[in-house]
């Protein structure tokens, strides 16, 4: 019990310089919270050796600083990772009538664009679809009706302008 007292009151001394600290080298305070979080979990998981440092705040304060920057490079290896990936791969553009299905799809309520896209897009039917939303069959059947009547006349606006424009 004298441990656990004795690294509370260790805690609530320092934790907060520590965060503002690991703040200060990262620029993002979620992460600070997580790394010294971290530092302060393997302290209390050595705290015997930890509470003999010369200086314990000083021990968790690098350790909190070496999980942040292990974080940094753990991110920047997997952005490098993904560029080089992505240097490899080509990606088709969209066509003019994909990129009007997709601005007709985000009009539409959220429940009817997840109904016409599970139903459509994903071959679900609609009994399986009701049931990944947890509705009644009629509820998506309502949902499928009035989602495409209403990227009809969406589609049908768009085929429009382009027709007289073009």
């Amino acid at each position: 019990m004298r441990d656990a007292e004795e690294f509370d009151g260790f805690y609530a001394a320092c934790a907060g310089r520590i965060v503002g600290h690991v703040y200060a080298l990262t620029g993002n305070r979620s992460e600070a919270e997580d790394a010294v979080a971290e530092a302060f979990m393997r302290a209390w998981q050595r705290w015997r050796t930890v509470r003999e440092a010369d200086s314990p705040e000083a021990w968790v304060r690098r350790v909190a600083s070496r999980i942040a920057v292990s974080s940094w490079r753990k991110t920047l290896n997997r952005i490098r990772a993904h560029r080089r990936a992505a240097v490899d791969q080509s990606v088709p553009g969209l066509s003019v009538d994909h990129v009007a299905l997709l601005q007709a799809l985000q009009r539409l309520s959220a429940n009817q664009r997840r109904a016409v896209v599970l139903y459509h897009l994903n071959d679900l039917s609609v009994a399986e679809v009701a049931a990944e939303m947890q509705v009644p069959i009629g509820t998506v059947k309502a949902y499928l009706a009035r989602g495409r009547r209403a990227m009809a006349g969406m589609l049908t606006e768009t085929h429009h302008e382009e027709a007289s424009h073009g």
